[in-house]
């Protein structure tokens, strides 16, 4: 497996840190595949990392990467105001790879030309092979790959060679290969390119001589030794949820600082059925990591009284963490550190950079707040420490399962800080909690007796803010409705429905009708992330 190195920083916003392994870099020109070509990369054993397109040459000669990927973009290299990068950064020596607004780049910047296309290339495409050496080694002639392009190159820079092509697109792959620079027109890096992942492994091993060297104990060792020369002799504070993530930490921080670390379990009452107990017993007994439990659902549920928007929900429920967090450190304090579960998509969805086309600059799309990185007050009174914020979700996993975690946490479905309260749609009653929390809890019975619980990325109930009509026992019910949510996705960062079998399903529905007090009907939502998001709120 391919893991991040862990930088510790103090914020999202930090630059990154000189790391002592190989790395490829991904310059970001506003694509919404920059992260999963660094998914991509790691899923090769090298550590990559997305940087701004504006990252300065004297940054990347400090961070010395192997190689340097130039993601696409929603831009037109020729317009006003597009992106571009130092041209300084074709002179550096480093293998370069453009991939669809990154090759167009390095056609323009180096001397030859992009126009708008006769015919846009969209979908699926045959790739015809010309030359299948170097970057196209071992790429089977007549494969498919993802096209997503309105411009094409015209005329290809001196020096250059045609690599491959398709029948709407000339130039689907050039390379100097002397000065060791590639481009491609498609998306080698989204599961519709069949060859894409060969293809990037040339560019990683034999263009840019990199070696599969990132493992999880290579990562473990490194993140404990962070950790330690970070914190030393001071008390770190860890809020534990029970999920992977944050259980992952624990134990991480647990080889680390030892007793040093104090987990504390908050119930603020918006957890899943009979999960707290379960979790206090699990930690204390089988883990032997004390656990501190604190009872605050009822502060929790009457500080959102009243209050329907999301956003509004989350940045409560964050900030009464830290209020929470705060109070119990005086108690059990002193504590210098907070310890979040933090992980590369949290800081990515949140910060929500991306690039104007119209103007080249970068704009904030926040997508919503995670409880992780959004809410945090301007004077958090702790110092954060974050090693797990580079990492994906299936990297987390792998972290988990090495440091001797059970198959029952480290598969354990994602859930979100907030919890139930924005599963339950508009303003959050007690009564409303207890009908989501009942329906939820008979959704993960039938799904795990069904054998499918590893089949879905996540699988939950939404109470819904609507009422409907209904005939239960030979009278008339105007009760709520329950929308069940099943998506598969790799990294939750894009998803889709799951198809689930309807026999499931009717058992779901008809025992959520039958036991769930105050529910007459379920649906089910059948949207993809996009356009959708996984939660609801």
């Amino acid at each position: 497996m391919t893991l991040a190195p862990s930088n510790l920083p103090q914020t999202a916003s930090e630059s990154p840190t000189q790391i002592g392994h190989e790395m490829i870099a991904i310059l970001d020109f506003g694509s919404q595949y920059s992260e999963l070509i660094a998914r991509r990369i790691r899923e090769t054993k090298v550590y990559s990392e997305v940087l701004s397109y504006r990252t300065t040459i004297e940054e990347i000669k400090r961070l010395n990467p192997k190689g340097i990927i130039l993601s696409g973009g929603p831009s037109s290299v020729y317009a006003e105001y597009s992106p571009h990068s130092d041209p300084e950064l074709w002179g550096l020596g480093i293998p370069i790879l453009g991939v669809c607004y990154g090759m167009q780049l390095m056609v323009q910047q180096l001397g030859g030309q992009v126009e708008q296309a006769e015919r846009g290339e969209y979908g699926k495409a045959a790739l015809c092979i010309d030359d299948p050496i170097d970057l196209l080694t071992n790429v089977e002639d007549g494969t498919t790959m993802w096209m997503s392009h309105g411009d094409s190159v015209l005329a290809m820079p001196p020096g250059f060679e045609l690599l491959a092509h398709t029948d709407n697109t000339p130039c689907a792959a050039i390379a100097n290969h002397e000065r060791k620079l590639y481009g491609v027109q498609f998306h080698p890096e989204v599961v519709h390119s069949k060859g894409g992942m060969a293809l990037l492994r040339n560019f990683v091993y034999h263009i840019c001589g990199c070696e599969p060297e990132w493992t999880t104990t290579t990562f473990i060792d490194e993140a404990v030794q962070e950790v330690r020369a970070r914190v030393g002799d001071k008390r770190v504070l860890l809020a534990l949820s029970g999920g992977v993530d944050s259980s992952t930490l624990a134990f991480l921080l647990h080889r680390a600082i030892g007793d040093n670390l104090t987990c504390m379990f908050i119930d603020q009452g918006f957890m899943r059925k009979n999960e707290p107990e379960r979790l206090v017993k699990l930690f204390k007994e089988q883990f032997k990591i004390p656990v501190v439990y604190v009872d605050a659902g009822e502060r929790f549920v009457s500080k959102l009284a009243g209050v329907s928007d999301p956003e509004q929900k989350r940045k409560i429920i964050g900030n009464e963490f830290i209020q929470v967090f705060e109070q119990e450190s005086l108690r059990l304090g002193p504590f210098d550190y907070l310890a979040q579960g933090t992980l590369y998509p949290d800081i990515i969805e949140s910060s929500g950079e991306n690039i104007d086309p119209r103007t080249g600059e970068r704009v904030a799309v926040k997508i919503k707040s995670h409880h992780n990185v959004g809410g945090l007050p301007e004077n958090l009174r702790f110092k954060l420490v974050e090693p797990l914020r580079r990492l994906f979700k299936d990297e987390v996993r792998q972290v988990g399962r090495t440091l001797g975690l059970p198959e029952e946490i480290v598969q354990r479905q994602p859930f979100p800080g907030p919890g139930l309260a924005i599963r339950v749609l508009g303003d959050v009653t007690p009564e409303k909690l207890e009908m989501v929390r009942e329906a939820d809890f008979i959704v993960r019975q039938e799904v795990n007796r069904s054998g499918s619980y590893n089949h879905y990325w996540q699988s939950f109930a939404v109470l819904l803010p609507v009422k409907s009509v209904g005939v239960m026992g030979d009278q008339r019910t105007y009760a709520y409705t329950i929308a069940l949510r099943f998506v598969t996705s790799e990294d939750g960062m894009t998803a889709d429905w799951a198809r689930v079998p309807y026999d499931l399903l009717e058992t779901i529905s008809t025992r959520i009708v039958n036991e769930v007090r105050g529910i007459n009907r379920v649906v089910l939502d059948i949207t993809s992330k996009p356009p959708g998001t996984i939660e609801w709120e």
